[in-house]
């Protein structure tokens, strides 16, 4: 089969001005919960069982074509990462970057629809609180937490490109150092993906990850939460969600990465496993091991990562006030 030339888009607009959705799914090719949610809420708009009276909404049913094709993460690298536009595309996810780029700016709001590896209870990911600063200066976190805790799952969690700047300073060439895909993961940018993308554009944006890939149930999250950003953005005439105030917010402190095929986890973790200071949560093939810094949870353990990409993350109690509930009160 010929390499993708194009990704399909689907536009509804309504009559009244309103908000300018986005909703992506299948950014990792096998991860298609966002898809056959698409797939559906699209079927009832076109049906008549649901009406989108106001605003515009954009589904991308299936953003990266090329891995999905192959059922599997990336086509020739992580298009979730160093997402820019490129003068001079080097491979497949530059060239979908120059088309899903402008995309992004021509909306307000991102609902980027993922799923993972091992199991786990779905959770969105949030951005950084308003802030100034260099990485990341954002002014809409107010907007953004109102969104997230009106998702359906009562996970959140926050602190990913801060820690990312981090890993990149922190990782080395390996083995693999000469493909492009790896040495990209040293690029001070390696963090940017479709959300980091969208709030430098002036908008705001959350990713779902809605359980594990094959999980029957992953689909259904990730319907429900498209509903409920319809209905709570005034897109739709559907009852306006609460926000959850049974919230776990957790931080995510620290990347490490696998460095030789031969790294290994002591045994399979899922997303949200506890973890207590000095667990062992790995082995290096030189038989050093890789341990807990301190109590916290382990995230997206990924035990076929690629030698010089992410393995896993580390992760505690985040003391952040989300939507107007503290942490005291959680």
């Amino acid at each position: 089969m010929s390499t993708p030339s194009s990704i399909k888009t689907i536009t509804y607009h309504g009559f009244t001005h309103g908000p300018r959705l986005l909703v992506l799914g299948a950014v990792h090719g096998n991860e298609i919960c966002g898809s056959r949610a698409i797939e559906r809420i699209c079927a009832e708009i076109d049906s008549g069982a649901l009406r989108l009276e106001r605003g515009t909404v954009t589904f991308v049913p299936i953003t990266n074509p090329l891995a999905y094709i192959r059922q599997q993460r990336a086509g020739d690298r992580n298009l979730n990462r160093n997402l820019r536009t490129t003068g001079v595309p080097q491979d497949f996810e530059d060239k979908l970057g120059n088309a899903l780029c402008p995309l992004l700016e021509r909306h307000d709001v991102l609902l980027d629809l993922h799923s993972f590896h091992t199991g786990g209870e779905a959770f969105a990911m949030l951005g950084p609180n308003n802030n100034q600063g260099d990485l990341e200066p954002f002014s809409r976190a107010t907007e953004e937490e109102a969104l997230a805790t009106r998702l359906g799952p009562r996970r959140i969690v926050e602190g990913w490109l801060d820690t990312y700047a981090r890993g990149v300073k922190k990782r080395t060439a390996n083995a693999s150092a000469s493909e492009r895909a790896n040495m990209l993961s040293t690029d001070p940018a390696y963090g940017v993906g479709t959300t980091e993308y969208m709030r430098s554009r002036g908008g705001y944006a959350i990713t779902l990850e809605c359980g594990q890939h094959e999980a029957p149930e992953a689909p259904e999250v990730a319907y429900q939460a498209i509903r409920n950003t319809l209905a709570h953005l005034g897109l739709a005439p559907l009852p306006a969600p609460a926000g959850r105030t049974d919230l776990e917010v957790l931080r995510i402190c620290e990347v490490i990465d696998r460095n030789h095929p031969d790294d290994a986890f002591t045994h399979p973790w899922a997303s949200f496993d506890r973890l207590k200071s000095g667990d062992v949560i790995g082995t290096r093939h030189d038989g050093s091991t890789v341990t807990a810094p301190r109590d916290g949870f382990i995230l997206f353990p990924n035990p076929n990562s690629l030698p010089g990409n992410e393995w896993f993350y580390f992760a505690e109690l985040s003391d952040r006030t989300v939507d107007g509930v503290p942490a005291s009160a959680r």
